[in-house]
């Protein structure tokens, strides 16, 4: 079973193990996403009126600020699962993967960031960002 046989040219070559994480992370997202995005249209559609003020100070309570951060969070999260495997199936340059992919994660996580700011500015301000 050297390096001459077909076991051996294919040995290493196989599954990575990462395939079920994968899998199984972009299903939890997208259930925490239906769940939150639920509770926060539910929670719009509670509201007397869409102003800015009435948004802001409801926005204000840690009951409804957590989890808007936690929808921005998973959403970015969900985004970035499915669009790295976008990447990874359809990008056959390897010279080209590893870059997107970088600037995949980057956009991501500056994309949460920027949610959770502005959600925890007007969770502690009632201000706009």
């Amino acid at each position: 079973m050297g390096n001459g046989t077909e076991l051996g040219r294919v040995r290493g070559l196989g599954s990575a193990k990462e395939g079920a994480h994968h899998w199984i992370g972009q299903r939890l997202t997208a259930l925490a996403n239906l769940l939150l995005l639920l509770w926060f249209v539910g929670s719009l559609l509670a509201l007397p009126s869409l102003g800015y003020q009435t948004v802001a100070t409801w926005l204000s309570s840690p009951l409804v600020a957590v989890p808007m951060i936690l929808l921005v969070v998973s959403t970015c999260w969900h985004l970035r699962l499915g669009l790295q495997v976008f990447i990874e199936d359809y990008a056959h340059e390897p010279s080209a993967k590893l870059p997107l992919l970088i600037i995949l994660n980057f956009y991501a996580i500056a994309a949460a960031a920027l949610g959770t700011f502005a959600v925890l500015k007007l969770a502690f301000t009632g201000a706009a960002a």
